[in-house]
């Protein structure tokens, strides 16, 4: 099977993607495009030959009050900013037909590459943050260093962290 890794588009066919969230599955085929429309977000779509969606990921602006970041992460930072910029990775599913394949890991990696990239060239971000759906997604996660924030259930990677995997890029 050859997928492919692109922005939505409207030749990508949703419809058949099931990844066993119910709100994960309903977010691709009902909601994403009015977020695109309102440029909430950006979504990257994991697709095959036949643009069928095989797994998503959505990328959004956002900030989290300075405050939720244990200090010892974030020692520079002056303390005049009450909110830090982050990149929010605000949904990342994969079609359970191709779970357990390392596509997920694929995706995430892809999403850490686009948020560094857009932070060093584009707009300032200090960590990406997602506030994961369930314990799996936390294990999933916790794999790749995300940290906790206590008593949000948000998690984050810090920018610097995410730049030494994207060194040379």
């Amino acid at each position: 099977m050859n997928l492919n890794l692109t922005i939505l588009n409207k030749s990508h066919n949703r419809k058949k993607f099931s990844c066993g969230k119910k709100s994960l599955d309903n977010y691709i085929k009902q909601q994403v495009s009015q977020d695109i429309k309102k440029k909430l977000s950006v979504c990257f779509v994991l697709s095959d030959e036949f643009n069928i969606v095989k797994g998503y990921y959505t990328l959004s602006n956002s900030s989290i009050p300075q405050s939720d970041i244990p200090s010892k992460f974030i020692k520079r930072i002056p303390k005049s900013y009450i909110n830090v910029p982050v990149t929010l990775l605000g949904r990342l599913a994969i079609d359970k037909t191709i779970i357990g394949k390392g596509y997920g890991e694929y995706l995430l990696m892809d999403a850490l590459r686009e948020s560094y990239m857009v932070s060093k060239n584009i707009m300032g971000s200090i960590a990406v943050v997602v506030d994961p759906i369930d314990n799996e997604a936390i294990s999933f996660y916790e794999r790749y260093d995300f940290i906790m924030i206590p008593e949000s259930g948000k998690m984050f990677l810090l920018m610097n962290t995410i730049s030494k995997l994207f060194q040379d890029v």
